[in-house]
């Protein structure tokens, strides 16, 4: 199957306007904005069961159809934070195949008629900001971009923003404090983002992961149907897999839903060993789903939305990072929770104070001095953190600690009997000085 999304494998210098619109460019948008209302672009996108690409997995057109028609306010924002450790498909789109967000993201604005598109980039991204700068400034000079777009009375901007590295701002609400100016952290809901006083500025909004609106073009081109026909019913569509870790060949892998099987991925990224070591345990969805060990009834189920659930994980991102036998799954976890401890905002308490103790056990377990009665208090603090929170950081800084102590709990009770026995050592005894 010829990439959707990762067309610059198969037509070089696709980023140039003048080759992407050879290719096939703007045809969806042009479609969309000439040849069908607003409602009609929603419903196809909607019949279409595009699921979000950030992780979540809602469908998209109907988020789209939750934005009231009545409002005269509206906005699109694309959310490129991308900022879930294992994740690099959103990158690779915007450098290599910018037009297809932009179109995606445009054609998102004129189902909803909105007056405005913000994309927010993470701070490390500035080059793609100014890359997509430039990109938009040439869909301006095409009337795709501004004023009277295509000869209708609908005018709509562009623009493109830079955050400042926080991995808080992928959950967006606290993205729109962020392109406010505020603090980046969640906002209390409802109103929700589609509400008027839940969105950007407080008008009602659409916030989409970037590889979610590149699908997009290619729905309006090709319809709803032959969009259901890559994938399943449930999973639908194209999916760049983000493939790290313990991986021969790492990288982004486009793949069909539910046609391609983890083995056949590994396959894809080198195979299903190691430098000579077996494969022991997979993160689907970065740091923040729950670890699966990878066994043979893994390996040869299929990739989707709803089989990865029933492994006891999430696809997300599918940002996946892979970790070999060699991987010591308690220490795997005590540097996840590093990070979400550092990244929790600290406005809600369960995150803010659970983070701290968490991460104060995993320190205690990994220097050898955790007992027993450690792995329950995990166990307890995970659980009264779960669902306790204004977003969903929470709930995932709790992922890597039960998801190893249910699958490796072996691990964290060598620790603890190697640091019993060490404390029960005799001790050296110190000889008088002469």
């Amino acid at each position: 199957m010829a990439n959707i999304l990762l067309r610059n494998r198969d037509i070089p210098d696709i980023g140039n306007f003048e080759v992407y619109s050879k290719n096939g460019g703007w045809e969806g948008f042009r479609k969309a904005v000439q040849q069908h209302t607003p409602d009609e672009v929603i419903k196809i996108v909607m019949d279409s069961n595009l699921r979000g690409r950030g992780g979540a997995g809602f469908n998209t057109g109907r988020k789209w159809s939750f934005i009231p028609k009545n409002e005269p306010i509206k906005y699109v924002v694309v959310n490129a934070d991308e900022s879930e450790p294992g994740t690099f498909k959103d990158r690779e789109l915007m450098e290599m195949n910018p037009y297809q967000v932009i179109e995606g993201a445009m054609i998102a604005a004129y189902a909803i008629q909105a007056s405005a598109v913000y994309i927010y980039c993470r701070g490390e991204f500035w080059d793609i900001a100014h890359q997509l700068d430039a990109c938009i400034a040439e869909a301006r000079e095409n009337n795709l971009i501004g004023k009277n777009i295509l000869g209708t009375d609908w005018s709509c901007e562009f623009y493109t923003h830079l955050g400042a590295g926080a991995y808080i701002c992928g959950e967006e609400s606290a993205l729109l404090n962020s392109l406010q100016g505020m603090l980046g952290q969640p906002r209390v809901r409802p109103p929700f983002p589609a509400q008027k006083g839940g969105g950007l500025y407080y008008e009602p909004t659409v916030v989409n992961n970037v590889e979610t609106l590149a699908n997009v073009p290619w729905i309006i081109v090709n319809g709803a149907e032959a969009y259901q026909q890559i994938g399943t019913p449930q999973s639908p569509g194209p999916k760049i897999v983000c493939m790290s870790g313990h991986v021969n060949q790492p990288g982004n892998y486009e793949i069909a839903l539910g046609q391609t099987t983890f083995r056949e991925l590994f396959e894809k990224a080198g195979g299903t060993e190691y430098q000579g070591h077996k494969l022991k345990a997979l993160l689907p969805t970065g740091a923040s789903g729950p670890v699966i060990p990878i066994t043979d009834k893994l390996m040869d189920a299929p990739i989707t939305y709803e089989s990865v659930i029933e492994f006891g994980s999430t696809l997300g991102s599918a940002s996946f990072i892979v970790m070999d036998e060699t991987t010591d799954m308690v220490w795997a976890a005590y540097k996840m929770m590093q990070f979400f401890k550092h990244e929790s905002c600290g406005k809600c308490t369960p995150c803010r104070e659970g983070t701290y103790w968490l991460l104060k056990l995993m320190t205690r377990i990994i220097n050898g001095q955790g007992t027993a009665n450690d792995l329950r208090l995990l166990e307890n603090v995970g659980k009264q953190m779960n669902g306790k929170s204004l977003c969903a950081l929470n709930d995932f800084a709790i992922n890597p600690v039960l998801g190893t102590l249910r699958h490796f709990r072996s691990e964290y009770e060598a620790y603890i009997n190697k640091g019993s026995d060490e404390k029960a050592a005799p001790k050296k005894q110190l000889q008088p000085a002469h």
